[in-house]
């Protein structure tokens, strides 16, 4: 993948998915798997073999590594309307595979196009009439939690949505949902029954958010595994993802 970041507009992204339609839950082996402590999927929105057939290889996928006692997490990307992947029915694909997933860390507006799309047809008109971005638009209340409320139903027990320069919303499910979490050193207590939103971090100048949403969610994870609180973990997930435009300062 090649990202284009000219000033002033958009990213534009040149991909081609080679190998990537291809994979297939067999490519991940059982020996790699006991040598994981967790295990984290990105962009089966441009992997073809992941969102065919409503998903059942994502699941398969998803369910082998629960099932080897590892803990999971799920990323998404865009999805072009006019590819393969934008006739997939993602409503359904995320209702089978969020019982697998752990740490459910999609966009704003990733998530919103696969669960409401007409919702998010809304945003970028209303974006496009006040020459704002999407995230600057948007309602937490209103949009992002009946969003959050459907991926909590279909079986997400951590719910991150990244909402761009603004922040990130948080949602967790309750103490009995994520008790199992406390065989992988989490402290349920400090993560279960959360709600709410961190706010980003903001530099002084930005230069691109190319690779903004990946490198928060490093830190998200990489806190996780070093046993940190939910606080903590938000906090260290915004701070690094404003760090390639330090410096910065909290809002």
């Amino acid at each position: 993948t090649i990202v284009v970041a000219v000033p002033g507009i958009d990213r534009v992204f040149l991909h081609n998915p080679g190998a990537n339609n291809f994979f297939y839950a067999s490519d991940v082996s059982e020996e790699a798997l006991k040598k994981a402590d967790h295990f984290h999927f990105g962009y089966p929105t441009i992997m073809e073999s992941m969102f065919t057939n409503e998903g059942s290889e994502l699941v398969t996928l998803m369910k082998k590594v629960k099932e080897a006692g590892l803990t999971t997490s799920l990323d998404l990307s865009a999805v072009d309307p006019d590819s393969p992947a934008g006739a997939a029915d993602w409503d359904a694909i995320l209702k089978k595979t969020l019982p697998y997933v752990d740490f459910f860390v999609p966009s704003a507006e990733e998530l919103c196009y696969m669960l409401d799309e007409e919702k998010m047809h809304t945003w970028e008109r209303l974006a496009e009439e006040k020459g704002k971005d999407i995230t600057e638009v948007i309602d937490i209340n209103k949009d992002i939690k009946p969003l959050a409320q459907k991926c909590m139903e279909y079986g997400a027990k951590v719910l991150i949505i990244k909402c761009g320069a603004t922040g990130m919303y948080y949602c967790s499910g309750s103490k009995e949902e994520l008790e199992y979490l406390a065989n992988h050193n989490i402290d349920v207590d400090a993560w279960a029954g959360r709600d709410g939103f961190e706010r980003s971090y903001v530099p002084e100048k930005v230069l691109s958010g190319t690779g903004a949403g990946d490198t928060s969610i490093a830190a998200f994870l990489c806190s996780i595994l070093e046993e940190a609180p939910l606080a903590q973990a938000l906090q260290m997930a915004t701070a690094t993802g404003a760090m390639p435009c330090w410096p910065a300062k909290s809002v």
